[in-house]
């Protein structure tokens, strides 16, 4: 019979100076049982010190509350961090950009098969995806933060092989890792049926396991020896060396935007989609829908977090077929927004992370939607780094690297601001006092000279303009009903961008109330 302990007596495992891998996705799958343990031992106690944090996506719900990655935000116990994001946990976050910690932040799919590279005992992971951007070592290698660059750990580095440059990632070597599952058996078998996602939990486990590390799973229940169908089996016994049960629902919640249990983001159950509510009229719902316009029946789509997850919510408003895809794993369904972002409603199909982005990197999407938040007159896109803040770039450059259509959506200002819609006109009372369109982004996270050499088609959507990369920069192409060119659009912007000869307005039905009727545009397509 596997070993079952109680959260304190498995993060004593913990040692000073160790490599911890953590599984989890944002809202999903977070070992907060396990978290919060080791954030009281090293309250009471100043153990463990110095650790490495080791993850893909950080746990948390973009809050200060004391959940996931937040719990173990403290000074001392952490001393490095190699992750693809932060934001989960604005506390964690916060000792990257005080350099309290030094921050390592990978591309995310980088950073799964890097898990899957130390499994099978791998030198590590060879890719051209983060050439150009801030990850190629002749930028700034993935070092995040002042104190990274002291440490002066190489984590990239750049080769030649056959006359083509790519990117070599070393694996990482890790010492324990806490994960989560729904059920063990007694033979500390693991299924994961009541998670929303497959998530990277088998990976991490076989990395620690296959080089001598120790792997402590925290589940709902323990269950008889062989009660767990072979199918429902994500981990095998045979790599785990410790089990606890979760003594809360509290630190076992499905994921942290809601308390209870939704049977439509695992597949066990299909709700009724035509109940979500649709968009209210506004900016989130503009933008969403300009991009929506760009969807065919039948494509296949991954969608960022924030205003890009809209476009999923107006394709189901609108009844457009196009198969939506998160980088955390699901395909097909209704994906959440919000807190919830990164599971779906009604998925047909519930990938792990390292899966979906072997999918991702051979080409599978045929478009993708994805935020910005810089964006400069060259076409780079910043979504990694706001001065002492480095949140890291999660999937984005993995994704908007191996897509052939890519949109970038988000606000054209950023900070506080009034925008309405009045009879079918957009109506700017009080902009946003930061520009978004800047002369040079403070980091690279899109490179705009790699996508012309790749040939990608890229586009730039915001509530009152639209933009296309060309070989010369950005172009401005379209404009909202209401708005005037150089009062709302180049004034706000830190150049001038190249402006199409056919400037057109965007299309009307954007600002009006009711559905558009994409459907049937695109009936014939």
């Amino acid at each position: 019979m596997k070993e079952i302990l109680t959260p304190r007596e498995a993060v004593e495992f913990i040692r000073d100076g160790a490599a911890l891998a953590l599984g989890g996705f944002g809202s999903y799958c977070g070992p907060d049982a396990l978290l919060e343990a080791l954030r009281q031992r090293y309250t009471e106690t100043e153990t463990p010190r110095g650790l490495t944090i080791v993850t893909g996506i950080s746990t948390g719900d973009n809050t200060l509350e004391d959940r996931g990655m937040n719990r173990i935000a403290m000074e001392g116990l952490v001393d490095t961090a190699i992750v693809g994001h932060f934001a989960n946990a604005p506390k964690f976050s916060a000792l990257a950009g005080g350099n309290v910690i030094a921050a390592y932040t990978l591309p995310l799919g980088v950073m799964v098969h890097l898990f899957r590279a130390a499994a099978g005992k791998k030198p590590g992971v060879f890719t051209k995806v983060g050439l150009g951007t801030f990850a190629d070592p002749r930028n700034e290698g993935c070092k995040g933060n002042a104190r990274a660059v002291r440490q002066g750990r190489d984590v990239v580095e750049l080769l030649d092989i056959n006359g083509e440059e790519v990117l070599f990632y070393p694996t990482i070597p890790l010492d324990i890792c806490l994960l989560r599952g729904t059920y063990a058996d007694e033979d500390g078998n693991i299924s994961i049926e009541h998670e929303g996602l497959t998530g990277s939990e088998l990976e991490i486990a076989a990395a620690v396991h296959n080089h001598s590390g120790t792997v402590i799973v925290q589940v709902e229940d323990i269950v008889r020896r062989g009660s767990i169908h072979p199918r429902k089996v994500r981990i095998h016994g045979s790599l785990v060396d410790y089990v606890v049960k979760t003594p809360s629902p509290d630190l076992h919640m499905q994921n942290y935007a809601t308390s209870v249990y939704l049977p439509a983001l695992t597949g066990e159950l299909r709700c009724v989609t035509k109940g979500i509510e649709p968009m209210k009229m506004g900016l989130r719902k503009i933008i969403a829908r300009r991009g929506a316009m760009e969807l065919i029946p039948g494509c296949v789509i991954n969608l960022g977090i924030g205003i890009p997850s809209g476009v999923g919510i107006i394709a189901n408003e609108e009844g457009i077929a196009a198969t939506l895809s998160l980088e955390s794993g699901p395909i097909g369904g209704v994906p959440l927004e919000g807190t919830g972002f990164a599971g779906s409603m009604n998925p047909e199909n519930i990938n792990s992370i390292c899966d979906t982005f072997d999918l991702y990197d051979g080409g599978f999407l045929d478009m993708t939607f994805l935020g910005a938040a810089e964006i400069d007159e060259r076409g780079n896109v910043n979504v990694s780094k706001f001065g002492n803040r480095c949140p890291g770039p999660g999937g984005f450059i993995n994704i908007s690297q191996n897509t052939p259509k890519v949109f970038f959506m988000g606000g054209f200002t950023a900070g506080k601001q009034r925008i309405e819609v009045t009879g079918g006109k957009l109506n700017i009372i009080e902009d946003g006092p930061k520009m978004k369109f800047i002369k040079e982004v403070q980091q690279i996270t899109f490179s705009a000279d790699y996508a012309r050499g790749m040939g990608q088609e890229v586009t730039y959507i915001t509530e009152r303009a639209v933009f296309r990369l060309t070989g010369s920069g950005i172009m401005l192409t379209e404009i909202a009903p209401g708005v005037e060119l150089e009062r709302d659009i180049l004034a706000h912007m830190g150049f001038c961008p190249l402006i199409a000869e056919d400037l057109k307005v965007m299309d009307g039905r954007i600002f009006r109330e009711g559905k558009m009727g994409l459907e049937n545009d695109r009936a014939g397509v």
